[in-house]
């Protein structure tokens, strides 16, 4: 188990390192919440739940990944200034989240989307370009970004309560709480002014259509 969760966390282990992997260990999601053989994610019935479940745990992963990098890159510009605790504080709360779900990937035997390497960069370029802008910039690529996330999220909590909400007890419960901490983020780039930038409509519009296209290129490749 330990190989496999090793495994699972390589491509991740700048962003999450050993301690943060196990503070999430002891994280607020409860590791088990009755007398299951599993934590979060049931043992799929079939080949078909199976592909439902791990499409969702591939693209779940990969969009905590491409925040992290997005803060990342947002803390190398503006981690000095007077928004940085601001950035870093919300950065914190999505190591967790990338942390939870590195661990369930190694529980259920997911692999993780091929395309980590491009968000990698991609995800830190976006960061960077957009607090480049100022902090009202760095604010709207929160918003939209956040958005975007929660959304996702709020469509795989329908499609899971219309499966079975009793069958996914603990991993609605995962989703659910990122999910709000994701309506919190993109509030808050709300109260910091991200609609002042210029091109704010442009800007956001552009940043989901990309986040649109990485939702569905990750959970497919």
């Amino acid at each position: 188990m330990h190989r496999a969760a090793h495994t699972a966390v390589y491509s991740c282990s700048k962003i999450v390192g050993p301690a943060m992997i196990r503070q999430c260990l002891k994280c607020r999601v409860p590791q088990q919440l009755s007398s299951r053989a599993y934590s979060v994610v049931p043992t799929p019935r079939d080949s078909e739940e199976k592909e439902m479940l791990h499409r969702i745990l591939r693209v779940d992963h990969a969009g905590e990944y491409g925040a992290n990098r997005i803060y990342a890159g947002q803390m190398a510009v503006l981690g000095r200034s007077s928004l940085g605790p601001l950035i870093q504080e919300m950065w914190d709360q999505e190591k967790v989240h990338l942390a939870k779900f590195t661990e369930i990937l190694a529980e259920s035997r997911v692999r993780p989307t091929a395309l980590l390497p491009f968000w990698n960069i991609a995800g830190f370029v976006l960061g960077a370009s957009s607090a480049l802008l100022g902090k009202e910039g760095a604010m709207a690529c929160t918003v939209a970004v956040e958005e975007s996330i929660s959304e996702h999220y709020n469509s795989q909590i329908r499609a899971l309560m219309e499966e079975d909400p009793d069958r996914y007890t603990e991993l609605l419960q995962v989703i659910k709480e990122f999910r709000d901490d994701e309506i919190e983020h993109h509030d808050t780039g709300l109260e910091h002014d991200a609609e002042s930038v210029p091109g704010y409509w442009i800007l956001k519009n552009a940043i989901q259509l990309g986040c649109k296209a990485a939702i569905y290129a990750s959970q497919r490749i």
